[in-house]
């Protein structure tokens, strides 16, 4: 071979050379897809955080957020394919769901818990004047809920079960959305409402409704978690990087917004400011009222795999939940770090 020629291939190897490590870095910068569902809620904070601050996309994802006016239509959107990924409170038909293997927990999220204002009790103006003042007088009133089966619904079986009334004795309206329930309250067409504090601060400040108590002060338990369809937790590379994606927001929501939460509210300061700004863009409030409505989230993303059965347990004995599986059936154990 002449010299002409060998260096003619020399050539022709780096060129290939050169087009393998352009094709692989092509290839490494080629993000994975997501959509997301998720609430306008303090309780979706770290989603927020991880979106706005660029976590996702550090983690070699795009990602795009459906929100939704209650909890169970994301269940049912993620096992559709619709979404992803789903990001909300507990409900039976997220429970029915998983308990026919269309859906997966993969992680933990928000957690009613002492302290941090998240769910409340809302009475009516009319009911409050007529001396409807703490929850436990909630027994026998008409009470508004999103949805049969919500997180909502069983806060109220919570209650129910603390101070020793029948979950019957009370007339629960699902209203089918947070809005059509806070309405509901405002219109005074029922007596009481269960709304996350980000729906009702503005009726409150308002003087539309009145602050009865916490749900977390009253009855702590695991409220809210991500979850997944079997055909996207196929996709391993995709869940692992929303996981930890999603761990990295809250560990900084837990040690900058949380950690400084004092009687029920975050401070607004220099440190704490920027994350409540992100907070607040997302669920559309203002910073001050964000500040009174920072949902606890555990730093490490874990779930209370104990509570989660208890909340199977409870809502099967009401026959709001299929019989048949417990909590080791609808959870992902390669993905979830257990409290």
């Amino acid at each position: 071979m002449t010299q002409h020629a060998r260096a003619g291939l020399a050539r022709l190897a780096l060129v290939s050379l050169l087009a393998l490590v352009a094709t692989g870095d092509a290839r490494a910068d080629v993000m994975l897809k997501a959509k997301v569902g998720v609430l306008r809620l303090s309780s979706s904070a770290p989603v927020f955080i991880a979106q706005d601050k660029g976590y996702f996309r550090e983690a070699g994802l795009e990602i795009e957020l459906k929100f939704f006016d209650a909890a169970q239509p994301i269940a049912v959107a993620t096992t559709s394919g619709d979404i992803d990924f789903g990001i909300t409170a507990f409900t039976a038909g997220l429970y029915n769901l998983a308990g026919k293997g269309t859906l997966k927990v993969i992680g933990g999220m928000s957690r009613e818990k002492a302290g941090f204002p998240l769910i409340g009790y809302f009475a009516s103006n009319s009911a409050y004047a007529a001396g409807l003042r703490t929850p436990r007088d909630l027994a026998g009133k008409r009470i508004a809920v999103t949805q049969t089966g919500s997180s909502l619904h069983y806060s109220l079986g919570l209650l129910a079960d603390k101070y020793g009334f029948k979950l019957g004795d009370i007339k629960v309206l699902p209203l089918q959305s947070l809005s059509n329930a806070a309405a509901a309250l405002k219109g005074e067409t029922v007596d009481a409402a269960l709304l996350p504090a980000s729906t009702a601060r503005t009726l409150v400040d308002a003087d539309g409704a009145k602050l009865l108590g916490w749900v977390g002060d009253e009855t702590p338990w695991q409220l809210g978690a991500v979850f997944a369809s079997p055909k996207t937790l196929a996709n391993k590379p995709l869940v692992t990087k929303l996981l930890g994606a999603l761990t990295r927001a809250d560990r900084e929501y837990h040690d900058v917004i949380l950690a400084a939460v004092a009687d029920g509210k975050a401070p607004i300061n220099e440190v704490t400011k920027p994350l409540l700004e992100i907070i607040a863009k997302y669920t559309n409030l203002s910073v001050e009222q964000v500040v009174g409505n920072c949902a606890y989230i555990d730093p490490d993303g874990k779930l209370d795999v104990r509570n989660v059965a208890n909340q199977i347990n409870w809502l099967q004995a009401e026959g709001f939940v299929d019989k048949g599986f417990d909590a080791d059936a609808i959870i992902a154990k390669d993905y979830v770090k257990p409290d």
